[in-house]
């Protein structure tokens, strides 16, 4: 069974990255996750699971518990129907960093396959990583999803900038409509709610809350323990993991800038928010 993601996005509509030394540039060395460079056809789910997704998702730390309710059908049938595209840097595989640590403890969160492109989106109005998504969609037809992250530039982003990344995605969309484009937040940086970050941040919320869009809200994540006790000025590095997991078995694994919690977090919460597309929703 063929799953067209963004079909059903519609009917939904219609119905209701590496160390730090490495920076936030391409290094061009970044490899296939999973399967690897996918230009095969997109087989979906399984044949018991019928996909209907809701027209906007928001993946932030309030959903990373409800990884654990996620049936074992769907983690099969994302990992055999879905082809994500990912560009990122070291900030970026973060996502990527949890998500093996999630396969490490269980092949049963074998994920899907994901090619990596290492590249990030830049700083204010930078519009690079358009070309070769466009070059990477019309090589590979079977692509469902496309995630691009932040490195350092959200940070020292304006508000014009943020407008401009956020016009591209949607303009991507318009022309790739079978495709799913994920928007995502900047990493945390320590400046607080009183801090450039915080705003732009919330610039891309809005946005995703009133326009429909997918987001997964990796600042969102880092800012909060499983507990729900807030960090507002918390920076990437996860100061309070450290504390969370000192009588804790809580992670295995690297994770760049961070602790490897901030990274198990985000690939709990990136599953949850695959689980999403794929059609279920927690009870």
């Amino acid at each position: 069974m063929i799953v067209r993601i963004r079909a059903l996005l519609c009917l939904a509509v219609i119905a209701g990255l590496m160390a730090f030394m490495i920076g936030c540039g391409s290094d061009n060395t970044i490899s296939d996750l999973n399967t690897g460079d996918d230009d095969t056809a997109d087989t979906g789910g399984p044949d018991t699971t019928t996909p209907v997704v809701t027209a906007a998702l928001v993946a932030d730390h309030s959903v990373v518990a409800a990884f654990d309710n996620i049936p074992s059908n769907v983690f099969s049938g994302v990992a055999d129907g879905f082809s994500l595209y990912y560009g990122h840097t070291s900030h970026g595989s973060q996502l990527v960093s949890g998500l093996n640590q999630l396969y490490g403890e269980n092949d049963l969160y074998d994920p899907p396959s994901i090619h990596e492109y290492s590249d990030d989106l830049g700083h204010s109005g930078d519009t690079s990583w358009v070309p070769p998504t466009r070059t990477y969609l019309n090589d590979h037809p079977a692509c469902d999803i496309v995630v691009w992250s932040w490195c350092g530039g959200c940070s020292d982003n304006t508000e014009a900038g943020i407008d401009i990344y956020l016009a591209a995605m949607n303009h991507l969309e318009t022309d790739y409509p079978d495709v799913v484009f994920i928007y995502m937040t900047g990493h945390l940086d320590g400046t607080g709610i009183d801090g450039n970050l915080y705003a732009r941040n919330n610039q891309i919320r809005a946005y995703c809350a009133a326009n429909d869009k997918i987001l997964f809200d990796f600042a969102d994540i880092e800012s909060y323990d499983p507990d729900g006790t807030y960090y507002p000025d918390a920076s990437d590095a996860c100061e309070w993991c450290s504390d969370w997991c000192l009588d804790r078995t809580c992670c295995d694994g690297s994770c760049a800038h961070s602790h490897c919690f901030n990274c198990y977090l985000k690939g709990k919460a990136f599953w949850w928010l695959l689980a999403g597309l794929y059609g279920w929703e927690p009870a």
